[in-house]
């Protein structure tokens, strides 16, 4: 079967086949068809059901092309397992719902399904807890929600938090004073927050208190009003300090709260605030919990996979520790009695 797409463009050809037609090829090789271009037209060369596929996979890419979006292998693989799932739109509807500009004029969107569910809860809601694996976007897109919100006066000022502890190592005493102890701590925050305002902007915001970045430990004993305030890493946190952070909301403000359970850097006998405040706040009015997957996963590509990979192995792992008497998917035998030789019969 052929399936043909006619007044195609070269220009826009280049766009969704990428360099050395990289997205083609990976097309082909998802539905196992042939892509053949001659002048404006393109042709789809298969069975029936792959090529219908794969005709909805470029038309989707062209109407996101025809948008101004970027073409990446990301949303190329993306776009290939939503139209499996007969969801190609929710492709284009995520990619209408524009958060703002970062400081060199790109667009900053949601990119996938669940991604946009999240920036939707974060609009509708004051508190919103973004849990998934890195590459996601959680604090990336939590950020530029708090910048829009504060550059168009819904907030006075702009918060961002994160537990200062090590990831698996010791540091030891760091040099400087207070904050250069902690700045490599918030240093990502710091990076997002460039990206989007520009470095003289944030400093100017800075100098002002109108942005305000600081380990946790500082939110003890405020109350925050009328500001936008995000706790990133929120799996390091114990269930007195998500507490003790979520009990400083004031009037006017909304909270996101990020955190990916799989990167836990506490000790193995500490129980996480985030996983509490999971249990505990689920259903309440006005907080929403927005869960984002392997499938969120907007980095490169290979971190996806590496996601996936971990996520598998976790599983398998889980399912060999069974509870009661078995562990580790065999059987514990059961101690037999040490009585000292002769017991029963004296018994």
């Amino acid at each position: 079967m052929i399936e043909t797409l006619t007044g195609v463009p070269v220009s826009k050809q280049k766009a969704i086949f990428g360099e050395m037609d990289e997205f083609a090829k990976q097309i082909e090789k998802t539905l196992r068809v042939t892509i053949v271009t001659r002048e404006e037209e393109i042709r789809v060369v298969g069975e029936e059901g792959p090529c219908s596929k794969a005709k909805r996979v470029l038309t989707t890419l062209l109407e996101l092309a025809a948008r101004g979006s970027e073409i990446n292998i990301t949303n190329v693989n993306y776009t290939l397992s939503l139209v499996k799932e007969n969801e190609e739109q929710s492709m284009l509807s995520v990619d209408s719902d524009l958060i703002c500009h970062t400081i060199t004029g790109k667009p900053i969107k949601p990119k996938t399904v669940g991604q946009k569910k999240y920036v939707d809860n974060i609009r509708d809601n004051m508190i919103v807890f973004g849990i998934g694996p890195a590459g996601t976007g959680k604090t990336y897109l939590a950020m530029a929600m708090a910048v829009t919100a504060f550059k168009n006066d819904e907030v006075n000022r702009i918060i961002l938090t994160r537990p200062a502890i090590e990831a698996g190592e010791k540091l030891g005493f760091l040099p400087g004073d207070l904050q250069q102890k902690v700045d490599p701590y918030l240093r990502p925050l710091y990076d997002a927050l460039y990206q989007i305002m520009g470095a003289d902007s944030f400093t100017k915001n800075m100098e002002k208190g109108l942005i305000e970045v600081a380990p946790l430990a500082y939110m003890r004993g405020r109350t925050l009003d009328n500001a936008f305030i995000i706790l990133d890493e929120a799996q390091n946190t114990t269930p007195a300090q998500m507490k003790m952070f979520l009990t400083r909301i004031g009037f006017g403000s909304k909270v996101v709260v990020t955190g990916d359970r799989t990167q836990k850097d506490l000790p193995s006998d500490q129980i996480s605030g985030l996983d509490v405040a999971s249990k505990v706040l689920n259903g309440i009015d006005d907080i929403a919990f927005s869960t984002l997957t392997g499938a969120d996963v907007v980095r490169h590509p290979l971190v996806q996979k590496i996601v996936t990979a971990y996520e598998a192995y976790e599983e398998r792992a889980a399912a060999k520790k069974v509870p009661g008497n078995r562990r580790f998917g065999r059987p514990v035998r059961a101690e037999r009695s040490r009585k000292p030789k002769g017991a029963e019969e004296k018994a």
